[in-house]
Parts: structure tokens; sequence; C-alpha cells
């Protein structure tokens, strides 16, 4: 008998079990209950495509939350059912060259609430801080998929949800769609717990000038041991925040990989944490993140990194943390729009060479403005000309700071764990499992992203201008500490 077929008379206890984790991991194999993109935009007359699927053998409905870069405000949220090994695709695109971005897709697979062809504009409406406040703030950001649950087999939302399948592959009719808010909410009876499974990528395409830039989600492993309801289509309880474990002392747990000084391997470990949010960024934390940059004038070279902190708004948002602790981050998000994050870096060329910008000052007050990454999402523009235009030279990004490279190609380590002017240092803390009377620090902040370069061959052949690019995920180090400190 096939998998798919005996899963349908497993016990609802041992399907609702299989597969979950006790703690927040990121999974490196790409599956997960959540999913992190880091990043969207529809700068420059691009698009983002977007897909996210269900790996699993379990039907599952899934929260999926747009974020605009500058504060991770929301700016689209709704519910995706996803039939076993279903898909979902969508683009997002620019509405107008006043306007921001829009969502549009032509697959058939249920949400609620509907999104179609025609298309969703983004929203503003919850732009409650210092920012800028019109459409154009919501052009670029990154976004994210959380599994709500898995949805019971031979339940009426299975059956509601299935496609009917044609004799031709991909010949098939949607499902029983759209749900009205009545019909929503009795779907919502038919959740457990989610299991793992879920994965996606993101592509940034401009079909004009012919390049595609494509990357994975971040997928993590254990966020949740029991199943959300939202009844509401704003599903504000369904967000990062929510990572739970069974198994913590506290409200989750986390295992990190992470190294007690710079020359050690490192090791994994579990963490208890109070809040779930500080699960969640344990496992996103870094004191050092690398990667490459290329700007070859003879190439026709540019680089930028996406540095997006997935986390930060539920630190530096007043209205999402009204504690007035910001830590690990140092500032709230207050006008004119940014919540500073001073760092470090040193830029290598090929032969071992290098320039020191920015980092802990050797005499203080150090020599201003320092360098910073101020918002969720970052752009980091590899400029050669001092007073280079704030706006990326791969991405178009707005969310931009400009870094002189060392020479045509070489390698940045960016210190995260730098002392912050007037602050301290970036340290999340939590609790060893290993040793219940362990303070754990992580230095460093929840960090994702990756680099992307573009180089332009005028001399492709007479008449043709061709464009060649890559992308590729930082290298990331993480730092920890421990400290006697009774519960």
């Amino acid at each position: 008998m096939k998998r798919s077929s005996l899963a349908r008379w497993l016990p609802l206890g041992l399907a609702a079990c299989a597969g979950v984790s006790q703690a927040v991991t990121l999974n490196p194999r790409g599956l997960g209950q959540a999913l992190v993109y880091p990043y969207y935009t529809v700068n420059k007359g691009q698009d983002t495509l977007v897909s996210l699927v269900n790996g699993s053998d379990f039907g599952k409905l899934v929260a999926v939350r747009f974020l605009e870069g500058y504060n991770g405000q929301t700016v689209l949220e709704f519910g995706v059912f996803l039939a076993a090994h279903e898909t979902w695709t969508a683009s997002l695109s620019q509405t107008s060259d006043a306007g921001g971005a829009a969502v549009h897709t032509a697959d058939h697979s249920c949400t609620y609430p509907a999104i179609g062809s025609a298309g969703q504009p983004f929203l503003t409406s919850r732009f409650n801080d210092g920012g800028p406040q019109g459409a154009t703030r919501t052009r670029e950001g990154s976004f994210e998929a959380i599994a709500m649950g898995d949805i019971v087999p031979g339940s009426a939302t299975d059956a509601r949800i299935l496609r009917i399948q044609g004799i031709e592959p991909g010949g098939t009719l949607p499902g029983d769609c759209p749900l009205t808010a009545e019909s929503y909410i009795a779907t919502l009876a038919d959740l457990v717990t989610p299991t793992s499974g879920l994965f996606g990528s993101g592509s940034i395409v401009n079909v004009g000038q012919g390049t595609l830039f494509a990357y994975n989600a971040d997928a993590l492993s254990g966020f949740t041991d029991i199943p959300f309801s939202s009844p509401t289509a704003d599903f504000g309880s369904v967000s990062l925040m929510a990572a739970n474990s069974s198994e913590s002392v506290m409200s989750a747990r986390a295992h990190v990989f992470a190294q007690l000084h710079a020359a050690d391997d490192g090791f994994p470990f579990a963490i208890d944490f109070p809040n779930g949010i500080d699960a969640v960024s344990a496992v996103f934390m870094a004191d050092t993140i690398h990667n490459d940059y290329l700007v070859a004038a003879g190439l026709g070279a540019n680089t930028d990194w996406i540095v997006t902190f997935p986390t930060k708004h539920f630190y530096v948002d007043r209205a999402a943390n009204p504690s007035g602790r910001f830590y690990p981050f140092a500032q709230p998000f207050d006008a004119p729009g940014k919540s500073e994050v001073t760092f470090g870096a040193k830029i290598y060329d090929q032969e071992e060479g290098f320039t020191t910008v920015g980092g802990p000052c050797g005499f203080c007050p150090p020599p201003l403005p320092l360098p910073s990454l101020p918002y969720q999402v970052n752009a980091i523009s590899f400029m050669a000309q001092p007073g280079a235009p704030l706006v990326s030279g791969v991405l178009g990004s707005n969310l931009t700071t400009n870094l002189a490279p060392h020479a045509s190609a070489g390698t940045v380590e960016f210190d995260l764990a730098s002392i912050d002017y007037g602050d301290r240092a970036h340290v999340l803390s939590g609790y060893g499992v290993d040793n219940p009377n362990d303070s754990v620090e992580l230095y460093g902040l929840p960090v994702t992203g990756f680099m992307v370069y573009n180089i332009v061959n005028a001399n492709a052949q007479a008449g043709s201008l061709a464009n060649y690019g890559g992308l590729f995920r930082h290298a990331k180090r993480t730092l920890y500490g421990r400290a006697s400190f009774s519960r």
C-alpha cells in the first residue's frame, strides 16, 4: 500500500505527531513548518515570483504574510490551503509608476480571503510608525509562510480543497473556492498539529534585462507543537512570535549551532527562552556574516547584499514591543523611519589586503557618521565612487547602505556583534538545557540574506547585450558565552 494511502488510516494522534520536532531549528535541508523568504522587490522593472510547496502527505492550511522592508509592517496576509504535494505560485509586481506592489496568482489553490489573477494591492493601513506612509513603501520587503495545521485526512476540508484531476497532467479544476467567512471558520475544526514538509523559493526577474535571481526560503523545523487558529482574516495570532515547544520549561526551545571561540569548530546545543520570538531569533543569530563582492569595471559588474533581520520588528516596533527593552537590537524604530544598527566590516581583496570600516571605536565618540543597517531589510551596495546614489546597483533598492570596495573583487566579513555607539553589544540571552543554571548568551543579531551580482556583456555578439548574474547565501558564524544564573 502506498504511504499516501496508508496515511489516511493512521490514528489521528499518530498523524498529528508525525515528523514534529521539539525545538525550533533552522533546517539546512530546506523543509519545515515555517518559511522565511528574505527579500521581494518590484523596483527597477522587476517582478518577484513566489512558490510555496507542501511536500508532505497531509493537507495544510498555511498563513502567508508579506512585510514591507523598513520596519516589517504587514502589508498583506491570507491563508493558503494546500492539499498533499500541492504547490501555490504567485507573482509580485508594481501597480503603477507612483504605486506600490500587488500580488497576482492564476493558481487554483484555495485562499482566504480570495487572491486571484486580478491581483490584490499591498495595503498601507497598518503603517503606524515613523516611517513613510505611502504605497511606495510596499515595493520591497520580505515574507513568511507558517503552517497553521495539518488538515485531518478524509475531513470536509480535506475533500473541499482537492482538485478534480483531468486526463492530461495539470488538467485540473479548482477546489471548492472561494470560502466565505463562515466556511473558513468551519475549516479550523479540521486542523491538527502541523507536520513538517513546507518548502519554497523566491525569484527576482527582470524580463526586459533578461535577469533572474532565485533563492530557497529558510525553513524552520519544530516551530510549533500545537495547531493555530485565527478566526479572522488578519491572521494576527499566527506570526513568528507564536513559536512554542512542549519540552521547554519556558515558552520555546531552540537548537542552535555556535562556537565558544572564533577558532572552535562549534557544536549544536539547546537553549530555552521565555518568549517564542527569542527562539526564532536564536536560530538566525550570527556575530559575523561573510560573502563575496564583484565590481570589476571591465566586466560591467555590480554587487548587492541583502541583509534581512527577520525578527527585528518584534523588538524595535513600539506597538509590538512596548516594554522599552529592544535587545538584541539597540534602538526603537522611530522617525525618520530608522532603527540604527551600527556594524564593523573588513573588506578584503583576493590577495589578503583589506580595509576596515566602522566597528568598535578605539576612541569615543567615534568618527561620524557610523555605517549602519537601519531597516528590517537592508541592501548593501558596493559602489566604488564616494557619494554614490542611495539606490543599489543590482536590485534598485531604496533601503541601501553604500560601501566602497577595497578592490574589483574580494570578500567581506561583517561584524554584527560590535558595540553600538552609546549602547551595549548585541546579545540574546536564554537558559542552557544541558545545565539549567547556565545563562547562555548568543552574540550578534538574527540575520539572513544573500549576495547577488550582475555582469553586463556588451560584446556578446553583434547587436546584442548579455546579462549574467548569480545569487549566493551568506555564510555565518555564531559565538556564545555562559554565565551562572539561577532561575
